[in-house]
């Protein structure tokens, strides 16, 4: 027996286990980082939004928040549902390609093309929301 095959059986009984651990960072991650921006609307980021010009900066930053916990909550709860757990996975991980984009082009726009973009969370948050749209619960 090769090594690989070796390791291949002693991983098999924990290959349903690999999209979980994946579903469960992003979707605890998203869900954090949606919950620490409540009490809506998240004071901070409003005006951060203002200083930027963005119209309707409360509602924005109350969206953000939501949808982050929404995309976070919809990518873990999607895995224990049937049918519409695979919809619901993909529209989770969508709204966090939507968000992450957003995040790029507001907070890291300086990032793109360079090893920063390679060196923060947010590609991998990205990178995972993509995934997650992508494959669904397949």
């Amino acid at each position: 027996m090769s090594f690989s095959n070796y390791l291949d059986s002693v991983a098999r009984p924990f290959e349903g286990l690999a999209p979980w651990i994946l579903r469960l960072v992003l979707g605890v991650s998203f869900i954090l980082h949606g919950i620490g921006k409540f009490p809506l609307p998240p004071e901070k980021m409003v005006t951060w939004f203002e200083s930027m010009g963005i119209a309707a900066p409360e509602i924005v930053a109350s969206l953000v928040a939501i949808g982050e916990v929404g995309a976070g909550a919809g990518i873990i709860l999607g895995g224990f549902l049937g049918g519409a757990g695979h919809l619901i996975t993909r529209l989770g991980g969508g709204a966090v390609v939507v968000i992450m984009t957003g995040a790029f082009y507001l907070v890291h726009a300086d990032w793109f093309i360079t090893s920063k973009l390679f060196m923060g969370e947010q590609i991998f948050l990205f990178a995972l929301g993509l995934y997650f749209a992508i494959k669904g619960n397949n």
